[in-house]
């Protein structure tokens, strides 16, 4: 794992997900992801909404895991603790949310189209190799100036958005699952934005990047926004024409009082 083969193809694989964002943005223009409220006919096979999110997830962990031993940092304090994290996060996605979504979930939930869960099955597997392969051997840590305090700072924002990403996600399914389709969501971070599970999880990977302060953590935070930013567009609108007057008109999509 140290030769120049994997140098390679960690550099290749890294300017890809920089590639990978703009060209997100634009796609997300045109056609929202079709799940969840955003489900349409059309897209071939699906899977069970809990089954999807635990197999598209999950090389985010064994990936990483495989991996990350190989590397020259694999010992150094802040490559571990960069690491817990970044599994910290992916245990909860990968285990227990759809965990969570089978349990609440009613028989008339709406599937998971198979297509989809590939294309992110194959983003987690670039992402778990680059963000593993420089945590644990390209980051440079040879400056220890400011690495605590940054893993301070960056940790108390990873938690902070890690806490709103769990709780509106909890919300969300609780409501769903009372089987009277789609409500508005009220109360917390929902008076502000009308995604904040996905404003958490942007934070969370914000908190992060600084933590890690690696062109491939920074590169997987503008990844984040570029995909999260335009679906929380999209189920504001959806929510407007859903609703109506009845949707209040100050929240915004993303990111609160700007988008």
């Amino acid at each position: 794992m140290e030769g120049f083969e994997d140098s390679n193809l960690f550099s290749i694989a890294l300017v890809s997900l920089y590639v990978m964002c703009p060209l997100t943005v634009a796609s997300l223009q045109f056609q929202t992801a079709p799940y969840g409220k955003h489900v349409q006919p059309g897209w071939g096979p699906s899977l069970p909404a809990p089954l999807a999110w635990f197999l598209m997830e999950s090389p985010t962990l064994w990936l990483t895991l495989l991996l990350y031993p190989h590397g020259r940092n694999r010992s150094h304090p802040v490559a571990l603790a960069v690491l817990f994290l970044y599994l910290l996060h992916y245990a909860h996605r990968t285990l227990i949310y759809p965990l969570r979504l089978h349990l609440f979930s009613s028989r008339k939930a709406t599937g998971f189209p198979l297509l989809i869960a590939f294309f992110a099955f194959a983003f987690n597997l670039l992402n778990a190799y680059l963000q593993s392969r420089s945590a644990s051997h390209y980051a440079d840590y040879t400056s220890q100036r400011w690495a605590w305090p940054r893993l301070a700072v960056g940790a108390a924002i990873f938690f902070w958005g890690m806490a709103v990403n769990i709780s509106s996600d909890l919300a969300l399914v609780r409501l769903k699952a009372e089987g009277k389709g789609y409500k508005i969501p009220r109360g917390g971070w929902f008076e502000l934005v009308s995604c904040p599970n996905y404003t958490g999880e942007m934070m969370e990977w914000l908190g992060w990047a600084v933590m890690a302060w690696s062109p491939a953590a920074l590169g997987f935070f503008l990844y984040t926004c570029s995909n999260l930013g335009p679906r929380a567009r999209a189920s504001l609108q959806w929510y407007r024409t859903q609703f109506g007057d009845a949707y209040p008109k100050s929240r915004k999509a993303f990111v609160p009082f700007i988008y």
